[in-house]
């Protein structure tokens, strides 16, 4: 093959998809790689395909899924079903906004208590400590300031 990716060996083949040699293995134990027929007396070789498999994965990881979520998507590789590729894409979608929502109501509880604690004068006790002894969480904190939505989701 022109691009010399079809008699690879393990070590090779990571080299090619970027990754080192125990991610191929952790891949083939969870499924989303085939480990190759070992000839007798010689070793297991790989071709492009797997290393385009293995980029696929990696690619899917950056941008968020789960290994499970990668192997549904894998079943879909052929690219003929969009519209579940879709739907596993937009549940994703959702998945990231909802965390990213948290992150910003944590930004905000976390900002204030700096603040609170930039602020103090005398022997006050610290108010981020004093809060966290106190068992208010994000949770706490933001259903006082008006972040109702949070206190129906656990994010601590």
């Amino acid at each position: 093959m022109e691009n010399g990716y079809e008699s690879l060996t393990i070590g090779a083949f990571a080299k090619a998809a970027g990754v080192n040699v125990e991610t191929i293995r952790f891949y083939q134990r969870k499924g989303l790689l085939l480990e190759p027929e070992k000839p007798y007396g010689s070793i297991r070789r790989y071709g492009e395909a797997d290393v385009t498999r293995v980029r696929f994965v990696k690619s899917a990881q950056r941008l968020g899924f789960s290994l499970d979520e990668i192997a549904d998507l894998l079943k879909l590789e052929d690219g003929t079903h969009c519209d579940d590729a879709s739907g596993l894409a937009e549940h994703k979608l959702r998945d990231i906004r909802d965390k990213l929502a948290d992150l910003q109501r944590m930004e905000a509880v976390l900002t204030q208590l700096v603040c609170a604690c930039h602020s103090r004068k005398g022997d006050v006790s610290c108010p981020l400590i004093a809060s966290l002894q106190r068992g208010e969480g994000l949770r706490d904190t933001a259903s006082r300031q008006g972040f109702s939505a949070l206190a129906k989701r656990s994010v601590s």
